[in-house]
Order: C-alpha cells, then structure tokens, then sequence
C-alpha cells in the first residue's frame, strides 16, 4: 500500500500526515476540511478535481526522499489546497511550499479551508506555505529552484519549463498524456551535473494541464 510505503520509507523524521488521522488530534490534518468528497476523488468546481486518497499517497511516496525539513517545493494545479499543505507538514516552518491554480475562486476556497487546521494556518502566517493564482504550466520562476514539484494535471509532454526549475538532485512527478486517454505519471529527475532522467511509473487518467479559459468552458464541469 503507498501509505505503508510511505511510512516505512520516511527519512530524516520526516512526518507523515495519515489520510485517517486520528479525529481527537487537533493537529491532524483532515482530507474532508478541505474537500467535501473526503475519502475520495471528485469534482472540486470549476472543472477542476480532486485526487483520490490513494493517488495523493503515491505521489507523497514518489517525493518522499524530497520533502524533507528546510525543502522548497512547487504544487502545480494545488486545487484544494490538500496536498499543498500535507507537503507544508513535511518540510516544515523551515521550507517552502508554493501552490498555484489559475481559479482564483479555488485559490480563496482553500486558503479558508486549509487555516482550518491549526499547523497548516501557523505555516501560511510563517509564510512557509502559500497559495497563490497562477498559471501553473510557467511555474513560478521567482522561487525557484525546487527540490519537488508536484503536477496535479496531465500535461502533453513532459513540461521543460517546470524541469528548468527544478533544483539539482530535485524531483518532479507529472501525468503525461493526452486529455481523454490513459496517461503515464512520470518521474523526473535532475541528477547533481544537471543531467535529466525520466522514468514511467504507474497508469493514471488526470484532467489536462491548460489555460484557465480552456477549464472554465469544459462542458463537463459541474460546480
């Protein structure tokens, strides 16, 4: 299981934030605080979804190594807020995590949900976590680099402006694929000497990576 993985792969006290934390914990970060399918994956408005629990846990163990204390970090597409501030967690007041969506309505929704959690809301007064609106397919060239970027939308081809922001040793993970069909998320690492190694690791369907215009006229969306 990913979570299992997760936690027995964690290094350097990296904590882990449960996806059933214990409801007595006012610390525990609570999927449903910040989405209302909780305990699954669905529709977040304005065409835009939320990951399933397993898919969040996967990516977390891909980037595990990587969200260490003191990390600074890229969440493309941070809908929710979620997994923006599950990583805020794990690298800590001394990191950095940035997430971006180009709705700025799902930008002041999870600004509101994530303070909901006293942790996540003395990161973002610390500045350590912070969502902003955004294009997410240009990153965000003024905090660059990062150790871990995170892409929450399945882009054509692997996007080379996120991999110039990555820092050397950084890893990004991205679904690769095009809108409609079955996409590959991919692994991309920035060896040390600056060198890039991609590899495929497990099948997935994700919304595509677009324009905010694009989003808002999908004839699926449902609010």
């Amino acid at each position: 299981h990913p979570l299992a993985s997760l936690r027995a792969r964690r290094r350097n006290r990296v904590p882990v934030i449960p996806l059933t934390p214990d409801m007595s914990d006012p610390c525990a970060l609570r999927r449903g605080e910040l989405c209302e399918q909780g305990g699954a994956g669905g529709a977040a408005g304005y065409a835009a979804t939320i990951s399933a629990p397993h898919m969040h846990a996967f990516c977390l163990q891909l980037l595990c190594d990587h969200l260490v204390p003191g990390a600074h970090v890229l969440d493309v597409g941070s809908g929710s807020g979620y997994l923006t501030a599950v990583m805020g967690h794990m690298v800590g007041a001394e990191g950095h995590v940035v997430g971006i969506d180009h709705i700025s309505q799902l930008v002041e929704q999870s600004k509101k949900d994530m303070r909901a959690n006293a942790v996540t809301a003395s990161l973002m007064d610390a500045g350590a976590v912070e969502v902003m609106v955004g294009d997410g397919r240009e990153g965000l060239p003024s905090a660059a680099p990062y150790d871990a970027i995170h892409v929450g939308a399945a882009s054509p081809e692997v996007p080379e402006g996120l991999v110039a922001q990555l820092a050397p040793g950084g890893r990004m993970v991205v679904p690769v694929g095009e809108q409609g069909q079955m996409q590959c998320m991919t692994v991309v690492d920035k060896r040390v000497d600056g060198t890039i190694a991609t590899h495929k690791s497990i099948a997935v369907t994700y919304v595509p990576l677009t324009s905010r215009r694009h989003q808002l006229n999908t004839a699926w969306w449902v609010n």
